[in-house]
């Protein structure tokens, strides 16, 4: 494993019983969710609004730009395990967003006529690009800074989350109200500021994350080809992918087949890999963390509403009054992130707390558990439509409880499902399996655009919304309930109570593992 100097020294110090750089990391990460949720509570808006999109067509460019942030990390995460490392990829992947953030504050006259459209065009693809980069590796770091079987594994990806979402919440109170208060420019160069704050702290942080997430092989980034060090061949060629993701933002039905196709060669090429390049319970591992990544697909088509559909209904049919002031509606957008602020350690505890006793559930099962609440959460918001009557406002308690049972439902899934993906992963696979956790992202992303859309299909009124909502909200409860009755089978193909320590130091990743809060207590297999 590589370290660096000094880290020998720095491996035995801690903060709050966690290795320092947990806390690199989690600011690290908090201001670049600051400034990818500031611009994301404004994006429908801009796009609705400025650009003069219909509901409809922002919701598809709305979808293809979050499918495109979650897939590019496929790519990025392939890079950093093969040749850069995890450390570089996100100092890379941070620069490129800082740029792109920032071009974001360039709004021209609006409308879909002039040439600064093709400017923002391109802010979007740094952030696409940038995001690939970032958002797998960082994650892999943090699971690098404690070894596969560590009980302070699940509390660390709880703390790291909690990161995420504190720098949301603020991007989207922050952002949001001065983008829909003093203008554009002004909440998306908040956002721009936010990840270059971001940047600054992890090349600070640097020497407090022990040496973790460097290049697997240093002396080949070194090598000259055509006349350029490799490494920053990889850059150039990086930059340049710039421009393909340009193309692709403005036509979104190539991200749809660039979706399929790309997910059948990987699904593929993971799946072989697994049948016949791996020992028995590696391979069962894989069609574990293979299940629960489809499993989020649903979820994230449906969780992803709250950008798009969710934000327009609340928008023009909530009462949004609050103690006499009307709260600009992407400021809601910070509900669901000041919720995990609150409730992530409440979640830590309660999984230590069950899993001392030998009740805690299983990954799969808090799979479906997410998934029912998810359900849950839009049959309420409707409940709440139906009750305030035809043509009446819907009243802003229900948006208050919609994003409750959506968050209580993300705490049960995406922080099991990151870490799961790491813990399952082995070493030389992690972050093209974490990569591929995110490219379920993407595509549970892009049908939230196809979603969206329907509820806004030109002359449709907040009625179309509800009914989509309560068709959505019935089938996520019905395959949730359906997760937990299988999920004592898939609980066995992890074979938790055969996973060591033992293995390959690739990059560090020999760390890397789901905490004990994916359901399954060693100590408790071996009994």
């Amino acid at each position: 494993m590589s370290s660096t100097p000094g880290s020998s020294v720095e491996e035995g110090k801690t903060f709050l019983g966690h290795p320092r750089g947990l806390y690199v990391l989690f600011f690290a990460e908090m201001w670049e969710r600051f400034s990818y949720y500031g611009m994301r509570a404004l994006l429908i808006f801009y796009l609705v609004q400025h650009w003069l999109f219909s509901d409809s067509d922002a919701s598809v460019i709305y979808g293809a730009y979050t499918a495109l942030v979650y897939i590019t990390p496929v790519v990025g995460g392939y890079l950093a395990d093969r040749y850069l490392g995890q450390r570089k990829a996100v100092l890379f992947g941070a620069v490129l967003l800082t740029f792109g953030h920032f071009l974001m504050a360039f709004e021209g006259d609006g409308g879909q006529e002039g040439a600064a459209i093709n400017v923002f065009w391109l802010a979007l693809s740094f952030i696409i690009v940038g995001s690939g980069f970032l958002k797998a590796n960082i994650s892999v770091i943090v699971g690098q800074l404690y070894s596969r079987t560590d009980v302070r594994r699940d509390p660390a990806y709880t703390i790291f989350y909690v990161g995420i979402n504190l720098g949301a919440a603020l991007g989207a109170i922050i952002a949001g109200w001065l983008g829909q208060t003093y203008g554009w420019a002004w909440g998306f160069g908040a956002a721009g500021v936010g990840m270059l704050l971001g940047l600054i702290v992890f090349v600070i942080g640097k020497p407090l994350l022990l040496g973790r997430g460097e290049s697997r092989d240093p002396a080949r980034l070194e090598r000259s080809v055509m006349g350029i060090k490799f490494e920053w061949l990889l850059y150039i060629i990086s930059f340049a992918a710039v421009g393909l993701v340009w193309l692709l933002i403005q036509y979104q039905s190539l991200v749809g087949g660039l979706l399929m196709g790309a997910g059948a060669i990987l699904v593929g090429y993971v799946l072989y890999t697994a049948v016949f390049k791996l020992p028995k319970h590696d391979r069962d591992r894989i069609f574990a963390a293979l299940y629960l990544i489809f499993g989020s697909i649903l979820f994230w088509a449906l969780f992803e509403q709250a950008g798009s559909s969710l934000n327009l209904y609340t928008d023009r049919s909530v009462d949004r009054d609050m103690f006499g002031v009307e709260v600009p509606a992407s400021v809601f957008q910070s509900i669901n992130a000041i919720y995990i602020v609150l409730l992530g350690p409440l979640f830590a505890a309660l999984w230590l707390w069950l899993g001392r006793r030998g009740m805690e559930p299983s990954a799969p099962a808090k799979f479906g558990l997410g998934i029912i609440q998810l359900g849950a959460g839009f049959l309420v918001l409707v409940a709440g439509a139906a009750a305030a009557g035809p043509g009446a406002l819907t009243p802003v308690l229900f948006i208050f409880l919609i994003y409750l049972l959506h968050t209580t439902g993300e705490l049960c899934l995406s922080p099991v499902g990151l870490s799961a993906m790491n813990r399952l992963s082995p070493a030389h696979m992690a972050s093209l399996i974490m990569g591929t956790w995110f490219f379920a992202s993407a595509t549970g992303n892009f049908a939230a655009g196809l979603i969206a859309a329907a509820t806004g299909a030109e002359g449709a009124g907040p009625e179309r919304v509800t009914e989509v909502y309560s068709t959505v909200g019935w089938t996520a409860v019905a395959v949730g309930v359906g997760m937990i009755v299988i999920s004592p089978l898939v609980k066995r193909l992890m074979h938790l109570d055969t996973l060591t320590d033992e293995e390959p130091a690739m990059a560090g990743q020999r760390e890397i593992g789901e905490p004990t809060a994916a359901g399954i207590h060693i100590e408790d297999e071996r009994r």
